[in-house]
């Protein structure tokens, strides 16, 4: 299943590279599990939201050589532009800054596949967003979503050992499977497919820890104390009808 990932992280100069770009739980990984729940080819047209710093769409450019609208909030296109430059995938991905929660601005039932990795739970938590998103993707297209997420809510319960990291934004963000696919199943407009937690969180995680982003201090501290007993990563695919 990780074929291009354990490839690409085989040599040193490009573990470097996932070591610089990594933002979460290893996207390109996740990337990959997500994208093989799904039929990928290189005639699709896909937006690659909350891309971070392009380790979905270099899994999404170079495995299947589909054409990419590489879309941020937080990393400029200019960032993006010479990163992707560096791997030579700048002819497939074309970076640009978007904020999902403003709209999107695409032409409706452009895109044959939204993809969106370590991102979507800081912005699609609410009841608005997915019908909001579902426009943009054709009739028959799918919406696939890797998030990280909970094992079961905790409410007002949070474990002592989680509580010294549990702030409104992590309250806000980290939700249970169980907690995604009812929101989900609200929306009228599509069919889920596919939900589940996924086999590659473990390994996703501890890669994270050893990458270079300012938060990995604190993260190494609060997945010593989680102990494996409370995260998990949520897939969730969608078929719009």
């Amino acid at each position: 299943m990780y074929t291009f990932t354990n490839k690409f992280i085989s040599s040193q100069s490009t573990m470097e590279f996932l070591k610089a770009a990594m933002m979460g739980p290893n996207a390109l990984r996740v990337s990959e599990e997500l994208a093989s729940y799904l039929e990928i080819h290189s005639d699709m047209k896909i937006l690659d939201l909350g891309c971070g710093c392009g380790l979905s769409t270099l899994l999404l450019t170079q495995k299947f050589s589909a054409k990419v609208f590489a879309a941020d909030l937080w990393i400029s296109p200019t960032e993006n532009y010479e990163r992707f430059k560096s791997i030579g995938i700048d002819d497939k991905a074309v970076p640009i800054s978007v904020d999902a929660t403003k709209g999107l601005p695409f032409a409706n039932g452009y895109f044959d596949l939204l993809f969106t990795v370590d991102a979507y739970h800081y912005f699609g938590d609410t009841a608005e967003m997915l019908p909001s998103l579902i426009p943009f993707v054709k009739k028959g297209g799918y919406i696939a979503v890797a998030i990280p997420g909970l094992k079961y809510e905790f409410g007002k319960n949070v474990p002592d050992e989680m509580q010294p990291f549990w702030n409104s934004e992590v309250e806000r963000t980290l939700h249970s499977l169980d907690w995604w696919k009812d929101l989900w199943s609200q929306e009228k407009g599509i069919e889920i497919i596919d939900c589940r937690e996924m086999a590659c969180c473990k390994q996703a995680w501890s890669e994270w820890l050893t990458g270079y982003h300012p938060v990995v201090a604190n993260d190494i501290k609060m997945m010593e104390a989680e102990g494996g007993k409370y995260f998990n990563l949520v897939q969730l695919i969608a078929k719009v009808l």
